[in-house]
């Protein structure tokens, strides 16, 4: 008895250094091999436990703490600086976070050497903008560019989501009470599902909400597909999101005509170098995932917007003194796009909601061989996580970053400090229709009501 209470009172402590060490060994220390081969070094860090990594670590600053920026700061007191680059293992992969503005911009600009790569890409669809590379990338962002960013893209969105928007403020106002996440995402869903898809308020835009919203939750869960899990949750509902949407392109099958209404239509008509048209299953891949990203953005940012100006009297002040100006020459009451383009303090205020909102904490990449960057090396098939996050929370990027100032914006931040969207040819196609639609949001609600 005594011997065995010794094996096990020895194997203990074996076993948790063994747990502890063994994504060390068994990722990096082959990896550390060739690096003294070829004079550079692994980014410092290191990757916990194996399968889950440093997800508890991770959690811990996220959701108990909830001081998401010290997850970057500790590695930072830990390791010292370095050019901003550490190992670790999180999401289910080898990975290296890029935290300075410097190597980020290295990895947006270097498309032939990092490859977008979504931990849970079945979520979004594998054969979607955000997941295909080369020609397939280049030929569906160039077409989503045309149908949102164009100019007179923009103006027929503006007149679109306006009638809606202001419907749900004179709405909010009789409610005199609202939850701002909720009533947000309710009207921009209507206007995404309008511009997107054709549809109209009603049980199914309903529906659609409900499943979107945990298809979203399973996308920042890690990927363990069985039953009570928010990954196998958000399947199934990209099943039943799937399913609606296949129902609207079978009816658009039995129309002849080939106008385009919404971008559901241009996505179908979408032609490749030999004529050939998108399957159903890339039209539906894209669709859910461009309303996914459009509705997730702008719902958040929105929402922020709300609370910024109910914490900062000051900034809705000067907003109402310049919007009210351009208010005073409608007639209907509704701004032009033109008018929003001369709205400089309102976009001020549009800049710095996205940037202290931070929609995109983190994006990825994936290594496709290795890659050599200031001495450190990038090994081939780890994920880099661009950590977008802290290049705006970082003193050193923006003074004060953890207050709400429009002025900042007076002078040019520092050179790739901002990167909200992300950056190089994959930056986000949608940008400049969730900064009108927040724009939009912001005169009627400065100009209209007061709370």
């Amino acid at each position: 008895m005594e011997a065995w209470l010794g094996w096990i009172l020895g194997l203990i402590p074996l076993l948790g250094w063994l747990l502890w060490w063994w994504n060390e060994i068994w990722y990096a220390l082959p990896v550390k091999r060739s690096c003294s081969i070829a004079g550079v070094k692994l980014p410092p860090g290191h990757m916990g436990f194996p399968f889950f990594g440093e997800l508890f670590t991770f959690l811990w600053y996220f959701k108990i703490l909830r001081r998401p920026d010290e997850f970057i700061s500790s590695k930072r007191r830990k390791y010292g600086d370095g050019v901003g680059m550490y190992r670790t293992h999180l999401f289910g992969s080898p990975c290296i976070i890029a935290c300075f503005p410097s190597v980020n911009k290295f990895v947006f600009r270097a498309d032939d050497k990092f490859i977008l790569e979504w931990p849970n890409v079945d979520l979004m669809g594998a054969t979607s903008l955000v997941a295909v590379n080369g020609k397939a990338h280049a030929r569906l962002r160039s077409f989503v560019l045309n149908a949102i960013n164009r100019p007179d893209a923009l103006r027929r969105i503006a007149a679109l989501v306006q009638p809606r928007l202001v419907a749900a403020l004179e709405l909010w106002a009789q409610k005199g009470r609202i939850v701002a996440y909720h009533e947000t995402k309710k009207v921009t869903l209507e206007n995404i599902g309008k511009l997107f898809v054709s549809f109209e308020p009603g049980p199914q835009l309903h529906k659609i909400d409900r499943l979107l919203h945990d298809m979203v939750k399973g996308m920042r869960a890690q990927p363990l597909n069985f039953p009570g899990t928010a990954y196998h949750r958000a399947l199934q509902c990209r099943k039943k999101v799937e399913a609606i949407f296949r129902v609207e392109i079978e009816k658009r099958k039995s129309q002849s005509e080939e106008t385009v209404t919404d971008l559901m239509d241009g996505i179908r008509q979408i032609k490749d170098e030999e004529g050939k048209k998108l399957s159903d299953q890339e039209v539906l891949d894209n669709i859910i995932a461009l309303v996914v990203g459009g509705y997730e953005s702008t719902t958040l940012a929105s929402m922020w917007a709300i609370y910024y100006l109910a914490k900062y009297p000051n900034v809705l002040k000067k907003l109402q003194e310049e919007n009210m100006s351009i208010s005073q020459n409608k007639n209907g009451g509704f701004i032009t796009i033109e008018d929003i383009s001369n709205m400089k303090y309102t976009n001020k205020v549009a800049e710095e909601t996205i940037r202290m909102a931070n929609v995109a904490a983190f994006i990825f990449r994936l290594a496709t061989k290795d890659i050599d960057y200031e001495g450190y090396r990038i090994p081939k098939g780890w994920k880099v996580i661009l950590w977008l996050r802290y290049l705006h929370t970082n003193p050193e990027n923006f003074d004060d970053p953890l207050c709400f100032n429009p002025d900042r914006w007076n002078e040019s931040v520092k050179p790739v400090a901002y990167q909200v969207f992300g950056g190089g040819s994959r930056i986000c196609a949608g940008n400049m229709l969730a900064r009108i639609q927040l724009a939009i949001l912001l005169h009627h609600l400065s100009v209209g009501y007061k709370w």
